[in-house]
């Protein structure tokens, strides 16, 4: 195609054809290898090589199968054997709730419908728990890796 304008494809022209794209018979007879639709083999019925050693399963990137577990956050909501949940959670996820979830899900949905967002950033939830009253008076319970601890609130004398 002719960016003068002329060749433009207009009513009579004929247009010249375009650069065929290599076809998959086209690559595999350039020396890629086998076409492995036409094999007769599954190729899932060998090794899993999920369960090979990372050096024999021809793998060089990092091996996420031992990669360091979350479990020191104190946030992980999979119970092991002997965690019970506790009654406030039970009962939430139950549908009940207790007056404070009930006023936080009442606020953020009022929230939502005053300000027409249907889903509001965590940096708006957070403006709504603190116009709810809440402050960090407490240093958190929980690990957080490379976070900085927020300063505690100190009430006004």
């Amino acid at each position: 195609m002719a960016i003068d304008g002329q060749g433009t494809g207009g009513p009579g022209e004929e247009l010249e054809p375009e650069a065929e794209t290599a076809t998959e018979a086209d690559r595999r007879a350039e020396g890629e290898g086998a076409d492995r639709r036409q094999s007769l083999t599954d190729r899932r019925t060998g090794l899993d090589r999920r369960q090979q050693p990372a050096d024999a399963a021809d793998y060089a990137g990092p091996d996420r199968r031992v990669a360091d577990r979350r479990d020191d956050t104190g946030l992980e909501r999979r119970r092991g054997p002997g965690r019970r949940r506790s009654d406030e959670r039970k009962s939430a996820e139950e549908g009940e709730m207790n007056p404070a979830q009930f006023e936080f899900v009442m606020a953020v949905e009022t929230y939502k419908r005053v300000n027409r967002r249907m889903y509001p950033t965590f940096t708006e939830i957070l403006e709504v728990v603190e116009q709810l009253g809440y402050r960090k008076v407490l240093p958190r319970e929980i690990s957080l890796n490379n976070v900085p601890e927020p300063e505690l609130y100190k009430p006004k004398s």
